[in-house]
């Protein structure tokens, strides 16, 4: 699975990628099928960064969320909390069909 983490506006050290990147990477966990996962930040209003996560998983459209807060990573938490509901609402959809 690849991880891409893009800016708009600024820039991100490497040790907050390295975090936004561990926390993303934990939707595996719920579907094993991800391709891609990418990640932008735009940090246009400094105070209040944006972040916005697209999921690719294979044979399936996108997964999407965003959130915006003054905390950074209480966002990259609420948008991946959003995509957990997600993917797992997918998932039971696919296994109940298979029934």
């Amino acid at each position: 699975m690849q991880v891409r983490i893009s800016t708009r506006h600024g820039d991100l050290s490497k040790a907050t990628k390295k975090k936004i990147t561990e926390k993303v990477e934990k939707l595996q966990r719920y579907f094993e099928r991800l391709m891609s996962i990418d990640v932008t930040v735009d940090l246009e209003k400094a105070d209040e960064p944006k972040i916005e996560v697209i999921v690719t998983p294979e044979h399936k459209h996108d997964f999407v969320a965003n959130h915006q807060s003054k905390d950074m990573f209480a966002s990259v938490d609420q948008v991946v909390s959003k995509l957990e509901q997600q993917i797992k609402k997918y998932k039971e959809k696919i296994q109940d069909h298979k029934i």
